[in-house]
């Protein structure tokens, strides 16, 4: 059947995965559960789909290791399409790597079904539903390695989302291809990938200034969209996810913190298309006026970090922006000071909150929203089964590459270990979030988000605002002269 925004069919009815999303009826209070009373015991740890997402990411991390000590490098299965700049060369390149395309599908293949068969759906309809999503999202990889692509903000998690919103939109999709749209189950795995490229020595050498800087945004972000949306009368649980999605990193951020707070199905498709909608404002947007306003590189980097929602999309604008700096446009910097402060802000600052906002926000759901709705006892066991297991794997993933990197200069970790053991992972990591956003896309429908009305959009708009001005503020005001003089 067709559902709304993400295909419910991709979440088990059984209730053996108590963190999914839960299709509740509107307002309704949620069922009282004892902790564990999914009744998988032990067996959750193969029987889930937050779990296999943990252990699928966290072996691709060991493995990643594994070469990296020995002086090699899992790059050669972790292959994407190169820059190129005529047909001739992209020919080129698939012709002499065809091989290596070949094997990395067929280890995408091979990892997904065992996983998706060992939480019970069928291998024969998901493979076969795979292969479109995995051909697809390599067109749209290899889109984005046209040489215009970054003058056209065509980064390919943002490609993937609007090419499957075209076509789920416009010429539909047959329910018997939907088995391989994973949506959740690419997310979590790409969410575990991110946290090993962004271990916590990371975040020393970004200073106090640029945690400082978006722990602020992260706080204050969320809190307008969820008092905005709490007074035009939303739901405390989509005004939950709407927060999520504007503080911290769009849509895995609303994913996360829908299954952490019970939230209903068509929840995180109404904040995953604000995040998507205005991410594509922002791209445009915030490049010009960084140059209308004469900021350094840097300057705007954090500006662009502070006030966009996806990563993707930031990273597109950051990049952009950076490569204005020279003589001819007056901008001050150089290309690289743009990308590192927008990185040290959003990919290191902002999306690291994910965690803390998933336990924060499954404590106050347990045990204030949903007593007061079912007036029963607080069940404290009900936040670990609440809590998005997939943030334990992001965050044992960054200790490990943490402790890999222990005692390393960031000189020394971007010469060595970022192209040895960190960029292979990066590049699975966006196969899986391309997975996603096109996933995403393919199941989502906008006739199905006017139930919802106007008050999400104008809610997470609140957000935007805000975000924006206070963006502005601490990146020139405050911190203005941090990030001109950022990596000179």
């Amino acid at each position: 059947m067709h559902a709304t925004g993400i295909d419910v069919s991709q979440t088990r009815t059984d209730m053996t995965a108590i963190t999914s999303i839960s299709p509740r009826p509107a307002n309704s209070p949620p069922a009282a559960r004892e902790p564990g009373s999914d009744g998988l015991g032990w067996s959750e740890f193969w029987r889930k789909e937050d779990w296999w997402a943990v252990w699928v990411g966290l072996a691709t991390v060991a493995v990643a290791y594994a070469f990296y000590a020995r002086g090699g490098s899992i790059g050669w299965i972790a292959v994407s399409p190169a820059r190129w700049s005529s047909g001739d060369q992209l020919i080129s390149h698939f012709a002499a790597n065809a091989w290596r395309y070949v094997a990395q599908f067929v280890v995408f293949a091979t990892v997904f079904t065992v996983a998706l068969t060992a939480i019970g759906h069928r291998a024969g309809a998901f493979l076969g539903s795979f292969v479109l999503v995995y051909l697809l999202s390599l067109a749209i990889f290899a889109l984005g390695a046209w040489d215009k692509a970054q003058y056209y903000n065509l980064e390919p998690p943002l490609v993937a989302l609007l090419a499957g919103l075209l076509i789920s939109n416009v010429i539909g999709v047959p329910d018997a291809l939907r088995s391989g749209f994973r949506v959740e189950f690419y997310v979590k795995l790409g969410i575990v990938l991110l946290g090993a490229t962004l271990p916590f020595t990371l975040i020393i050498w970004a200073g106090p200034v640029a945690i400082l800087q978006a722990s602020i945004v992260s706080i204050v972000t969320f809190s307008v969209i969820f008092v905005t949306a709490r007074k035009l009368g939303l739901d405390h649980r989509l005004a939950a996810t709407l927060g999520a999605g504007g503080a911290v990193c769009g849509v895995s951020a609303a994913i996360a913190i829908a299954g952490a707070v019970r939230a209903r199905k068509e929840d995180p498709p109404i904040a995953i298309t604000l995040v998507v909608l205005w991410a594509i404002v922002l791209i445009f947007a915030l490049p010009l006026a960084a140059r209308a306003l004469g900021l350094s590189t840097g300057v705007g980097g954090a500006w662009i970090g502070t006030s966009e929602f996806a990563d993707a999309a930031g990273f597109a604008a950051a990049q952009a922006y950076g490569g204005l700096a020279g003589p001819a446009t007056g901008i001050t910097g150089t290309a690289d000071q743009a990308v590192w402060s927008y990185t040290l802000i959003k990919v290191v600052g902002r999306d690291v909150w994910i965690g803390i906002w998933a336990l924060v926000l499954s404590i106050i759901s347990v045990t204030y929203w949903e007593r007061s709705e079912t007036g029963g006892t607080v069940e404290y066991g009900q936040i670990w089964w609440r809590f998005p297991k997939f943030v334990v794997g992001f965050l044992v993933a960054s200790v490990l590459v943490t402790l890999v990197t222990q005692g390393v200069s960031y000189a020394d970790y971007d010469r060595l270990v970022k192209p040895g053991l960190i960029a292979p992972i990066t590049t699975l990591r966006t196969w899986a979030f391309t997975f996603s956003f096109l996933s995403i896309g393919l199941t989502t429908r906008f006739r199905d988000f006017a139930p919802a009305g106007g008050r999400p959009a104008i809610a997470f708009t609140a957000g935007v605002i805000v975000n924006l001005v206070l963006g502005f503020v601490l990146s020139v005001l405050v911190f203005g002269q941090y990030w001109t003089d950022l990596a000179r």
